[in-house]
């Protein structure tokens, strides 16, 4: 029986190398896997998508996949899914119900405010099996919050969506989150 997976985690957990990863023990086994992300995230390029740690893979826009034919892919891994609509994970939902193809999802699930993403709700409402992808913050606690920087502090307002990487992002623990401390406290 075919599973939707919504894998989470905070920024720098590792979920795109893991989505490729897993892309890459399914091909070991000779089977097929169909990689997606949405369109707007284009950081690595148009058609592509890459981990911080080096690994990359080639995909298809989500916006494409309602037209496709997928009877020939084993599975569907989707990267960047905060970014989906409601509509896309229905269709996501529709993928593993109707056509049986288990669908992976990895994206955040909070934005940098500390709100769901659109597709990170939906995700975590109808998603069979919910998974976190851990990483920590400069403490040495578990990261589940993500901060916006902006001039060395955490940014508390401004637009939901900003893409961006190690330069505008780091996670942290909730309490260094609440207190905006972005890094250890120097002693002289």
């Amino acid at each position: 029986m075919a599973k939707l997976y919504f894998r989470y985690g905070a920024m720098g957990s590792s979920k795109s190398a893991n989505a490729i990863m897993v892309q890459y023990n399914y091909g070991e086994r000779n089977q097929k896997v169909l990689m997606v992300k949405p369109q707007l995230e284009n950081r690595d390029g148009a058609r592509t998508i890459a981990s911080r740690c080096g690994l990359s893979a080639e995909c298809v826009f989500m916006e494409e996949l309602e037209g496709m034919d997928l009877s020939g892919y084993d599975c569907v891994i989707v990267d960047e899914a905060q970014f989906l609509t409601k509509e896309q994970v229905e269709y996501l939902v529709h993928i593993v119900d109707d056509l049986e193809i288990p669908v992976i999802a990895y994206g955040l699930r909070a934005d940098f405010k500390g709100n769901f993403f659109e597709g990170s709700k939906w995700l975590m409402a109808w998603a069979d099996t919910i998974e976190e992808v851990k990483t920590i913050c400069w403490c040495g606690k578990k990261a589940t919050c993500n901060a916006r920087i902006i001039d060395g502090k955490v940014a508390r307002e401004g637009e939901q969506i900003v893409l961006g990487g190690n330069e505008s992002y780091i996670s942290l623990c909730r309490k260094h989150w609440r207190s905006g401390q972005v890094k250890r406290k120097e002693t002289d």
